[in-house]
């Protein structure tokens, strides 16, 4: 899926893709084995593949987020910081999917920038939301559920990144980036639903069943 860049312009930050998909199956995979961007044939339960393979998967949660924030007017801002951010994992795949000894100096990455830039959106968008006095329950509106279901996937992705950084040589960027993303995610999630209306459901211990509290959702049979 991720393949090295190459762009003779010169004019952009990182390469450009020059590739060509025609046909999506090749057969190269039967056994198990896929290649990395330098060529090289591993395990696809390999901790490396798994590390892209799941910011592949949060990607896909992003796009359907995505999806939900274009459909409301209030928050349609939003739209284009997780288009930006579904860039951004592909960047971060292009990274995980190569051997240090194989990244092209012009390669699609992670830098400093994109972590700033996540900083700074958290620091506008928390400005003005009331303070949280609990854990917030996810769900208060589709997006925020959605948004909750990228920072928990973000979180493992994470996960697994850590993990592959002991055994093998990981940029210091890809954990930093994934670590404030999820932050970012839960920053979105309150944002959107402070803008919609949406009230947030905040996590009440005496609501389960051994609790006291009233309202618990018994249901009578």
């Amino acid at each position: 899926m991720y393949a090295r860049n190459m762009d003779p312009s010169g004019d952009s930050k990182f390469d450009e893709p020059r590739l060509a998909i025609n046909r999506v199956y090749t057969r190269s995979g039967d056994a198990g084995e896929t290649g990395l961007a330098g060529g090289q044939r591993v395990a696809k339960d390999s901790r490396r593949i798994t590390a892209y393979g799941t910011v592949d998967e949060l990607n896909a949660f992003v796009g359907l987020a995505r999806h939900t924030a274009i459909g409301d007017p209030v928050i349609a801002s939003l739209d284009g910081i997780l288009l930006r951010v579904q860039h951004e994992l592909f960047n971060l795949g292009s990274m995980l999917a190569t051997l240090p000894a194989d990244v092209h100096p012009r390669q699609a990455r992670i830098t400093a920038a994109e972590v700033a830039q996540l900083e700074a959106e958290m620091d506008q968008m928390n400005h003005g939301l009331p303070p949280l006095r609990s854990f917030v329950l996810p769900g208060s509106s589709r997006l925020n559920a959605e948004l909750h279901v990228c920072r928990t996937v973000c979180r493992r992705a994470e996960r697994v990144v850590t993990t592959l950084a002991r055994e093998e040589p990981v940029p210091a960027e890809a954990l930093k980036y994934l670590n404030r993303l999820s932050d970012a995610f839960f920053v979105w999630s309150r944002w959107a639903s402070h803008l919609s209306g949406a009230a947030e459901t905040l996590w009440e211990p005496n609501r389960a069943s051994s609790g006291t509290a009233p309202g618990g959702g018994t249901l009578s049979v």
